[in-house]
């Protein structure tokens, strides 16, 4: 009996500290948070992408992929927001939050065609300040990998980009300027692929890795050229999507670097 309460007194001084000082479970790692910053960056141009597809009505699985993403893009920011610590970290997020504000007020409605260019807007600015973010975390980490990290997680928004105007394309939304950043995103993931490739700290996991995506994105190139106004944003996405997949492992691999 003197057991049994020794244990009592020991588990309500237990309830009090942690009421006092609560465990942060959840806390960040400056690892993980340069990767949910960067993934900001990604997710800004997935939401794009699937507000165009349910737009055009292309893929029953763009209204779920919608909905993932502006969860996990919310969950990322609240995380983030708890961990930024310098005075810029704090001006720049503070800017991410109210355009996050914004953007829910623009698709709640059902997308169409005269609002995408604004809503298209409003996500790159908020990839702006999420790739600004990222460097003030990468530059805080002061580390190459933390280097490496960015790259890589970079590569998902490449990916994510690239898709958003192919399916922009294929819904009437075209001009000069999106076709320009287009090809530059084709032109900034290629030549990261090949900075990846010779970085030094890369461990055999990492080469095989690349390796796959420099397979997958290649066939892209060759099988997925706009020509002569034939769009197939369908297949383009979910080719896009698997290499998205693959950076996503190959970022988490960084990630895990000791």
């Amino acid at each position: 009996m003197l057991k049994s309460l020794f244990e009592h007194i020991f588990l309500v001084i237990l309830s009090c500290l942690l009421l006092i000082f609560p465990l942060s479970v959840s806390a960040l790692t400056m690892g993980d948070a340069i990767g949910k910053a960067g993934q900001q960056r990604m997710l800004s141009q997935r939401m794009v992408k699937a507000y165009a597809l349910i737009g055009q009505g292309k893929m029953l699985s763009a209204v779920k992929q919608m909905d993932d993403t502006i969860k996990q893009f919310n969950s990322n920011l609240e995380q983030l927001n708890d961990f930024v610590k310098t005075p810029q970290e704090k001006k720049v997020i503070g800017k991410i939050n109210r355009l996050w504000f914004a953007y829910n007020l623009l698709v709640e409605t059902r997308p169409n065609t005269a609002q995408a260019n604004q809503v298209n807007a409003i996500a790159d600015k908020m990839l702006k300040f999420s790739d600004q973010l990222t460097h003030l975390l990468e530059k805080r980490a002061g580390t190459s990998k933390g280097k490496l990290i960015n790259l890589a997680d970079r590569q998902r928004m490449l990916s994510q980009r690239i898709a958003k105007y192919y399916v922009f394309k294929a819904w009437g939304l075209d001009n000069e300027a999106y076709s320009k950043e287009y090809d530059t995103a084709v032109q900034e993931f290629s030549d990261a692929l090949n900075t990846l490739k010779k970085a030094p700290e890369n461990t055999s996991d990492i080469n095989a890795a690349l390796a796959k995506v420099e397979k997958d994105w290649n066939t892209f190139k060759v099988s997925f050229k706009l020509r002569g106004g034939q769009f197939v944003p369908s297949l383009v996405t979910r080719s896009l999507d698997k290499i998205l997949g693959q950076m996503d492992y190959i970022t988490a691999l960084y990630v895990g670097i000791k």
